[in-house]
């Protein structure tokens, strides 16, 4: 007679076995989320075809066999002398030139998707196609190839040519299965129909992308993801060519500029490629089997910052990268345009707060911020060296510094108002200014204060609310002559290499600095830091680079309030700023004995 199995032992090894899959199922997700995970440190391509390029590690665990190879041949176009490329990929292949767009249907919406860091879609609508902002009754939505559905929320639109952008999350169980496909944008209350499935493109990779590109009377700029992808390590440009998209065949220039993530190229003949059409602009690996870099820029008309073109260039512009600085942007404006900034130029990182207000409201009060919508994360060098061309004919200097950063010079204490005179004593003389041997970039010290003992935003500004800072200086921002910006356009952070000839200046601290509110209240120093932009430094909770002068000290790698935060950094109490910004810009409130700032709403 058989033994009976007690009922509790049978309990156990249930539930061991239970855990056990469970286990194994939450760590298959695990790897699988760390080896697809884009950030900007892993600038490597995600398939097979473009391992050739930059030699990636190991492919990630997928339960499918990797993609073949396309069949590239090269063929001689009727129409000019340039090679042109005839692509013959199959549908299981990584992307090319164009984007692959998802077709439209009665209820799927044409569109091109790019996998971001932290599971973020951008979804970019085509420039055919211009949908509605639809109701909260009969939102978009994301429609991932398991089935998994996540919503689409409208996030601005990319312009030259326009195109709607969404953003969707990118659902935890769709993580699982390699390659990754790109979802279908459609409206709920379609989903809810018979979508007749198709085979979708693979997801587009951030690490690996030609996320933009800027014509100019000369050449053309492309912004590229993935080639150079270690700061002082560029490869030669005679490794690329660019290529012009027009139906199956493609127009290859030369290259002339390879730096960062900025390339430069000769422009096509334009007897040969006209603006008529809607051209996509891309790179081209020079390899035995050419690899071409994904990408969504176009190749577009030359744009530049509008200006009044009855005016004279303005001899002092600022320009910034932001996000969701709406609370701090008008104390910036205001104190910068009192002491000699004439134009803001303000590269938006798809800010979800009030900017746009904000910005508007500046501008009825007769201050000139213009915006640019740059919405791709971590590029603010790649941004920086956009400006550096695109406010070229409005500008003739540019102040690089951030919205929480004042220009400030000790000097000034006992000035009763400010002067537009301050910052334009620092510039040469204008007649002399293409003169070679003048200064064409001057950089000023930098000094970081601390929470200051604040457990909030100060209501009065961050001039007022911050007066403790470290005792040495950290870092330089800088003041540029676009003239005489090289024509590789590199910079590191605030500092651009120069054309022969033109030489900098070094300021004192004892002369002028930068307040750099850097260490703010806790609750704004998290959202902040969140987004650091520097292209080198990935996000602050993974443990990579702890050395780097982007980490702040102590910090750690969790987002946690540290304790004694509103404490750190105060080394010196220092009150030159506070005590000047109260004396030019205090405002007197009806109440008696009440005062405000002039930026306070």
């Amino acid at each position: 007679m058989a033994r009976k199995i007690p009922s509790t032992f049978l309990f156990v090894v249930t539930s061991l076995v239970f855990f056990a899959t469970l286990y194994h199922l939450q760590l298959r997700d695990s790897i699988s989320a760390v080896s697809s995970t884009v950030d900007d440190d892993d600038l490597r391509p995600s398939s097979p075809l473009l391992s050739v390029a930059t030699d990636p590690p190991p492919p990630p665990p997928s339960p499918s066999p990797p993609p073949p190879l396309p069949q590239i041949t090269i063929t001689i176009s009727s129409k000019t002398n340039n090679l042109a490329l005839e692509e013959n990929i199959s549908i299981s292949s990584p992307p090319h030139i164009s984007p692959v767009i998802t077709p439209s249907t009665n209820n799927i919406i044409s569109s091109v998707s790019i996998l971001m860091p932290a599971w973020e879609v951008f979804v970019i609508v085509s420039p055919d196609f211009t949908p509605l902002i639809s109701s909260q009754e009969d939102p978009y939505v994301c429609v991932f190839e398991t089935g998994e559905v996540s919503p689409a929320i409208p996030a601005g639109e990319l312009r030259f040519p326009g195109r709607t952008l969404f953003k969707c999350e990118f659902p935890r169980r769709a993580r699982r299965r390699l390659p990754f496909k790109q979802p279908m944008l459609m409206k709920s209350s379609q989903k809810k129909n018979n979508v007749t499935p198709f085979k979708q493109p693979e997801l587009l990779r951030w690490t690996f992308l030609v996320y933009d590109s800027l014509t100019t009377d000369d050449d053309v700029v492309l912004f590229v993801k993935g080639l150079n992808n270690r700061q002082g390590i560029n490869r030669e440009p005679n490794e690329f060519n660019c290529i012009f998209g027009r139906g199956n065949n493609v127009i290859r220039t030369n290259v002339t500029s390879s730096m960062q993530e900025v390339f430069r190229c000769k422009r096509p003949d334009p007897n040969v490629l006209s603006f008529e059409e809607r051209i996509t602009v891309s790179l081209e690996i020079v390899r035995a089997v050419p690899v071409v870099v994904p990408s969504v820029a176009y190749y577009t008309l030359p744009r530049k910052l509008e200006s009044n073109e009855k005016t004279e260039r303005a001899r002092l512009c600022a320009c910034t990268m932001v996000y969701n600085v709406g609370k701090f942007l008008k104390e910036w404006v205001l104190y910068h345009s009192r002491i000699g900034v004439e134009k803001f130029v303000l590269y938006d990182n798809a800010s979800d707060d009030d900017l746009p207000k904000v910005v508007d409201e500046l501008v009825q009060e007769g201050y000139d911020v213009k915006t640019y919508y740059w919405l791709w994360p971590k590029t603010q060098e790649a941004g920086f060296s956009h400006s550096a061309i695109y406010a070229k004919d409005s500008c003739s200097w540019m102040m690089y510094i951030d919205v929480d950063e004042f220009v400030y010079s000790r000097l000034w204490s006992n000035l009763s108002r400010p002067s537009k005179s301050l910052l334009h004593s620092l510039l040469p003389n204008p007649k002399n200014v293409q003169d070679k041997k003048q200064v064409a970039e001057i950089s000023i010290p930098c000094y970081e204060f601390g929470p200051s003992n604040k457990k909030s935003h100060p209501i009065m500004g961050v001039t007022q609310g911050y007066n403790c800072r470290r005792k040495m200086e950290n870092r330089h921002k800088s003041i540029v002559f676009l003239d005489a910006v090289d024509h590789s356009l590199l910079n590191v952070i605030h500092h651009f290499i120069l054309k022969q000839g033109y030489k900098g200046k070094k300021m004192s601290v004892h002369d002028m600095v930068v307040n750099h509110y850097k260490f703010q209240a806790w609750p704004e120093f998290k959202a902040k830091f969140r987004r650091r932009v520097s292209a080198y430094v990935i996000d602050w909770t993974q443990e990579l680079n702890p050395h780097s002068n982007d980490r702040t000290p102590g910090l750690g790698f969790s987002p946690v309030e540290p304790k004694g935060w509103p404490q750190k950094f105060c080394e010196v109490y220092d009150n030159g700023l506070k005590d000047l910004t109260w004396r030019w810009f205090v405002v007197k409130s009806p109440t008696p004995s009440r005062y405000r700032m002039a930026w306070q709403r």
